[in-house]
């Protein structure tokens, strides 16, 4: 996951291509950039959510979800969310902590049966805990995940954490002293995807649908690799630097809470306003507003070699003035987005089907954060 410090404009976000109301902060010409931003960086196609004041305002696609088939992208296409899924699952862990069916701090091994995380000399005192995996602080490798294209043999959630084959990563291991710094690693939130499995005992996927997207109707979101006929119909291909489409469209991945999600940008700021709502308390479906305001509270120092930007748990969190923005960002083969949101209400989700998405999400946001001053004057 490359980072891109677009947190910081958040502020600036308004506006519903839904409908596109006469009180709007945003006009449909505000957008006419994007399809030449589009054709510039060879880009396939953009969806975006725009939340102003606690609501969706504004649903926004351009270009086609398949170069082979041009079909054009729809508020309803399938997109892969890569690292975004990380916020989820962290969303789904707390709801578990908070109903005291696992503690955040307890040694995971105590929370694990089906496998364990090898001790080692830098387990000796201080213990990998699942407050620790979901801030990247447990000291755990394996940074991210390349996937698996459709017609590979696809590996076992213990042989991706042992490193067997078919798996195509490393070992998950302990090589820092869990608590001591952040450390970036998709292979702490698999060994959190693993306890979730172990205590809930039931598939990983199945309980975030019963704790998240069943409660919130996030009804185009699911974790399962699989797709059925009817997201298969739904399902944007991913699409190389050169805007062809990857090889089988897009790959699977079984570091589901990593990796693994299908979504739309409907349904992530859904997600999003349900946590700034939480923060309030005038709504706490999923958690309660404590526990999102632990979610949002920055845990250890700046990370990324910036001054600005922190993580808490599956959050990276900064700040401009008073205001607190959260979000995260999302890059893998054919796929790469960005979320973010404010305490006051407002926010956006940016996903794109190609590997030219990171260009294409920062002038898009520098789009609407000069046209968003403009508004305001």
């Amino acid at each position: 996951m490359k980072h891109r410090h677009v947190l910081t404009i958040i502020a600036f976000i308004s506006s519903s291509l839904l409908g596109c109301s006469t009180d709007s902060r945003y006009a449909v010409t505000e957008f006419k950039e994007i399809p030449g931003l589009l054709e510039f960086h060879d880009m396939p196609g953009v969806s975006i959510a725009i939340i102003e004041d606690f609501k969706i305002d504004q649903l926004i696609t351009f270009g086609v979800k398949d170069r082979n088939t041009l079909e054009p992208v729809t508020q309803d296409t399938l997109f892969q969310a890569a690292s975004m899924s990380k916020s989820v699952t962290a969303v789904a862990a707390m709801k578990m902590a908070q109903n005291g069916m696992i503690d955040l701090d307890e040694d995971i091994n105590n929370e694990l049966v089906s496998w364990t995380v090898a001790e080692n000399e830098q387990t000796k005192e201080e213990k990998v805990n699942l407050r620790r995996l979901l801030s990247h602080t447990a000291g755990t490798t394996v940074h991210g995940f390349s996937g698996y294209r459709q017609d590979e043999v696809i590996p076992s959630l213990h042989e991706i954490l042992n490193g067997q084959a078919p798996a195509n990563s490393p070992a998950v291991v302990v090589d820092t002293t869990p608590g001591s710094q952040f450390s970036y690693s998709g292979g702490g939130y698999v060994i959190a995807q693993q306890a979730m499995i172990d205590v809930t005992q039931q598939p990983f996927e199945d309980w975030v649908n019963e704790a998240v997207f069943e409660p919130l109707a996030m009804t185009s979101s699911s974790f399962n690799q699989i797709l059925s006929e009817e997201r298969t119909g739904r399902a944007s291909a991913g699409h190389d630097t050169e805007g062809q489409n990857i090889p089988g469209n897009y790959n699977l991945y079984p570091e589901m809470s990593a990796a693994g999600l299908w979504t739309t940008p409907q349904d992530l700021a859904k997600l999003l306003i349900e946590l700034q709502l939480s923060l309030l308390n005038q709504s706490n479906i999923v958690l309660a507003g404590d526990v999102v305001e632990e979610m949002i509270t920055p845990i250890g120092g700046p990370i990324f070699n910036t001054d600005d930007l922190f993580y808490g748990l599956g959050f990276m969190i900064t700040r401009q003035g008073d205001e607190m923005y959260f979000g995260h960002g999302g890059n893998q083969s054919g796929f790469h987005s960005q979320m973010g949101a404010t305490r006051s209400g407002n926010g956006y989700v940016v996903m794109t089907n190609g590997d030219n998405g990171p260009a294409v999400i920062d002038e898009i946001v520098t789009l609407l954060e000069r046209a968003a001053t403009q508004n305001a004057r």
